[in-house]
Formats: structure tokens, C-alpha cells, sequence
């Protein structure tokens, strides 16, 4: 089944929310996000740190061909909840963007699909509209398009 990422981003609010349907079992979709193996496949970026706990940090990477840092994030880990939710911080080192708090719910639909949903809140509407400005959506389907084939391969 053709699954999309769907953003929807009220006029006026500080927020939006991403939902995505996968054809995965729920605990695979979960460790998509917790295991830097699986992560680093599906984002094409370098896990520096993850841990993944109340309290915990994470680091990010994203390097070119030739080494070059293009851009480094992270954020603390608020709530762990396994297969269940993770809430954490999102930074984007030097960028104009302020940090993030994201929301994400992991939820089962039946034994082999799960959907995730993500609220994101931003520091002003601007910031919120700014981010929506950038290929935002496009890249999130595309990741999340690449999560659903390196995850479905472990089943």
C-alpha cells in the first residue's frame, strides 16, 4: 500500500502535526527511532549519541562525501515511553532555527501497521512558517519513505 506523510499546519498557530500510516509492526516502527543502526540507515545521517531515556540526549550528524559537516542536531530526550512515545527537544545547530519540542505517539492500528504522529511545536508562527518554507514536507516523506523499506527488510 502507497503510504504518505500528511502535515497539517493551522493558519496562525505555533504548531503542526505529521502523521504517517506504515506497514510495519509497531515495535519495528519504534526501533526505526531508537536504534542508531536502523536510524543512520533511514536518515543518512551519523548517530553521535542517543539515548534513549528520561533525561537522555541525542546528537546527530550529517556529513558530505567528503567529510564536511553540513549540519549537526540534537536535543534532550523528555519522556521515554518504549513502543509507546518519545518526547524530546529538536536544535539545529547554526541555523536561524530556534529549538523545537516534538511530540511523537507511536500507535497500533493491527498486527502488522502502526501509525506515528508528531506534534511539533515551534518557538513563534514565523519560526513554524519559516520551516514550512524549506522542502519540509517533501524531505520528511522522502525519510519517512525510507524508513518503511530499510525497516520492512528486517521483518
Amino acid at each position: 500500500m502507497e503510504r504518505k506523510t500528511k502535515i497539517q499546519a493551522e493558519d496562525g498557530k505555533q504548531e503542526l502535526t505529521i502523521t504517517r500510516e506504515f506497514d510495519l509492526p509497531l515495535a519495528l516502527l519504534f526501533r526505526a527511532y531508537v536504534e542508531p543502526e536502523i536510524v543512520e540507515q533511514w536518515m543518512g545521517t551519523k548517530v553521535l549519541k542517543l539515548e534513549n531515556k528520561k533525561h537522555g540526549s541525542w546528537q546527530f550528524q550529517t556529513s558530505d562525501a567528503q567529510g564536511n559537516v553540513l549540519l549537526r542536531s540534537g536535543g534532550v530526550i523528555h519522556d521515554f515511553v518504549p513502543d509507546s512515545r518519545i518526547v524530546r527537544t529538536f536544535e539545529m545547530e547554526n541555523t536561524p532555527f530556534d529549538v523545537q519540542l516534538e511530540f511523537l505517539d507511536f500507535e497500533k492500528l493491527t498486527d502488522d501497521t502502526c501509525k506515528l504522529t508528531m506534534h511539533v511545536v515551534y518557538k513563534s508562527v514565523a519560526m513554524r512558517d519559516q520551516m514550512l518554507k524549506l522542502p519540509f514536507s517533501q524531505g520528511i516523506n522522502m525519510a519517512h519513505n525510507r524508513l518503511q523499506n530499510v525497516v520492512s527488510k528486517l521483518i
